[in-house]
């Protein structure tokens, strides 16, 4: 007799668990840059037109580009590679922007820093299609939970620590060479996120016929056939749609709330933001096992309620140690949001045409995107602050009534 050969596919599975999680750690390291980006461009005398582009490009880009994207990302037989070198050349931007920094006159820093973060949004886009596709093929449909909620755990915690210490370092160094050695240092992460995302491995995609080579005209149609075809995604994709609205709305509209309607200082709304991230953390390991024990579907329905609450509380108060303790709570629906999205999206996803499809997802997030925030704010010169903030609310409310009728393939 001889003995079973190894089960050297389990091996694998566990292999590219491991590199996932320690690929979140690089993330995170150098990711705990990313909220002092339009602090830099503020510190060197941006405009406010010019600080919202840093977060307008992204959307636009995106929105432009993520169906093009997931076109081509479709048609590689390894996509690994793309979601490495997407994520690297992300993170380099942030090494180019400390070192021009060092380099070139101050007078030109701000035009040369979103110069590069222009071109960093083609990366990021990328890299938002191939993450959800690299995902789903490491973790496989029972592991999507465990997988991303362990590494969203290992980011959130990894990011609050180095926030922590950038923030009592930064201040010891004179700007801008403070912030230059900051964005130089932090983007060394890249390089732990390159080598171990490299390192997943995963069977080559089969390229569907979709990816074949067709006029504008004829590429159309195949993707409304697809869509046709696809009822349960394009189901949950637009209600999905309908609640990033709702969250979009309110994103520029609760720090103004704060500062103007309640009058926190920096340390409280900072204090606020830690809250709601360390709570956030705590989720991630408890909406797996209520996943487990209740459904995918009852997680879906109380966090997209348990959601309707922060702006509606929030609305009702002055106090800033009240709205902590709403940040609290939203923190942890939040956590289950995250999850459950991501893992109730890939179920009516095609495995075949998983990037096309979370690509056509991704665009309707980038419209979100770049639209709710907009009309929360135009909104707001007429209902106030507190108005745009129960509007968000009723949408968020809107979302979970549509969620609450269970389509036949969606969950």
């Amino acid at each position: 007799m001889t003995s079973p050969a190894p089960d050297h596919s389990e091996e694998t599975r566990k292999r590219n668990f491991r590199n996932v999680q320690i690929d979140a750690i690089g993330v995170s390291i150098s990711s705990v840059a990313a909220p002092f980006l339009p602090v830099f461009l503020t510190r060197l005398g941006a405009s406010n037109f010019q600080v919202g582009l840093l977060s307008s490009m992204p959307g636009v880009t995106g929105l432009i580009f993520a169906i093009l994207v997931g076109r081509f990302l479709q048609t590689r037989r390894r996509i690994v590679p793309w979601f490495s070198l997407s994520r690297l050349m992300v993170i380099s931007s942030y090494a180019l922007t400390g070192l021009l920094t060092l380099l070139l006159p101050r007078s030109t820093m701000v035009a040369s820093t979103l110069a590069i973060w222009a071109f960093a949004t083609l990366p990021q886009t990328a890299l938002a299609v191939a993450f959800s596709v690299v995902m789903n093929a490491v973790a496989g449909p029972e592991g999507r939970y465990s997988l991303l909620s362990r590494r969203w755990a290992i980011f959130g915690l990894t990011s609050v620590v180095g926030t922590f210490i950038v923030t009592r370092v930064i201040d010891r160094v004179a700007f801008p060479l403070n912030y230059a050695l900051m964005f130089l240092g932090l983007s060394l992460g890249g390089l732990i996120s390159f080598y171990f995302s490299n390192r997943i491995s995963l069977p080559d995609q089969t390229t569907p016929p979709l990816s074949t080579g067709q006029s504008p005209k004829e590429t159309i149609r195949s993707y409304l056939a697809l869509l046709r075809n696809n009822p349960a995604f394009v189901s949950f994709a637009s209600k999905r749609f309908v609640y990033f609205s709702a969250l979009a709305l309110s994103a520029p509209i609760m720090p103004l709330f704060l500062v103007r309607e309640v009058g926190a200082s920096d340390s409280q709304i900072g204090s606020v933001n830690m809250i709601f991230t360390l709570v956030m953390l705590a989720g991630y390991f408890l909406w797996p096992r209520v996943s487990k024990r209740r459904g995918a579907h009852f997680v879906l329905l109380a966090t997209t309620l348990g959601m309707v609450l922060y702006p509606a509380l929030t609305a009702t108060t002055h106090h800033v140690e009240s709205i902590m303790v709403f940040a609290g709570i939203a923190g942890l629906f939040q956590a289950g949001l995250d999850l459950v999205f991501f893992d109730e999206l890939l179920k009516t996803v095609p495995a075949e045409y998983s990037a096309t499809f979370v690509s056509l997802a991704q665009s309707m997030q980038y419209l979100s995107i770049i639209i709710a925030p907009m009309v929360g704010t135009f909104l707001a010169n007429y209902i106030g602050l507190g108005g745009a903030l129960w509007l968000s609310a009723g949408l968020r409310l809107l979302g979970f009534l549509l969620f609450l009728r269970r389509d036949k393939r969606a969950c």
